[in-house]
């Protein structure tokens, strides 16, 4: 059997065959990231050009203790300035609270708050385990329609293309700041993204539920109400 494949393989059909196999599994290997390319890149904008829009996502990084992790604290800082340009009304800052002594939307909140947001208007969503249960929750726990998300720009396409699959009428603005004085952590995250694209174009065709999904929540509409 092997040798009579090999005979085939090596005439002018064979070959022709091979070559078809070999691009038609590039072509669907390349298939999630392309899909991450053409949803999110359209919607990356800068706090200047951003549609307005009444909430703004901020996606969870990790944290050191009380204090956000560097990547979050200039995820924050975005935010920050949305809020300050007036982009955005409410802040909704979704992070990892799963375990016993890390809370990553408290210290999210923390901060946000120390920088002048109103408290009322920094909302939490406590479950936001990956980047598809917070864009999820915002759209089916805390009735979030239209948003602004924020994270770094190496993630963003990706949350974009997952959080539009969630029904979220979105446009994205990312933080380059560190890929100068960080340059492995860009390299990771790039790096990170094209295998996430994958487990991303799954979530997106097979709509999966949150990890946690809950009641609603009244947080986004309160905080709108209080900003007038």
């Amino acid at each position: 059997m092997g040798s009579r494949v090999g005979r085939f393989v090596r005439t002018r059909r064979g070959q022709r065959v091979v070559f078809q196999l070999t691009a038609v599994l590039t072509v669907l290997g390349l298939t999630p990231v392309t899909w991450v390319y053409l949803v999110g890149s359209g919607r990356m904008r800068g706090v200047d050009d951003v549609p307005a829009a009444p909430v703004a996502l901020v996606l969870g990084a990790g944290i050191d203790g009380d204090h956000p992790s560097r990547l979050l604290a200039r995820r924050l800082d975005v935010s920050l300035a949305l809020y300050r340009a007036g982009k955005v009304k409410v802040l909704l800052v979704s992070g990892d609270n799963g375990r016993e002594g890390y809370n990553e939307p408290d210290v999210m909140r923390r901060y946000l708050v120390a920088r002048g947001v109103p408290e009322a208007q920094v909302v939490s969503d406590y479950a936001g385990f990956s980047t598809w249960d917070s864009c999820v929750r915002a759209k089916k726990v805390f009735g979030v329609d239209r948003a602004i998300i924020v994270s770094q720009t190496f993630h963003l396409r990706r949350a974009l293309a997952l959080c539009d699959a969630a029904g979220l009428d979105a446009y994205g603005v990312g933080d380059d700041s560190l890929s100068g004085d960080t340059v492995g952590v860009t390299l990771f995250g790039g790096a990170r993204e094209i295998l996430a694209a994958y487990k991303a174009l799954g979530e997106a065709v097979l709509t999966p539920d949150p990890k946690f999904l809950g009641p609603k929540e009244p947080g986004v509409e309160r905080g709108l109400a209080a900003a007038g």
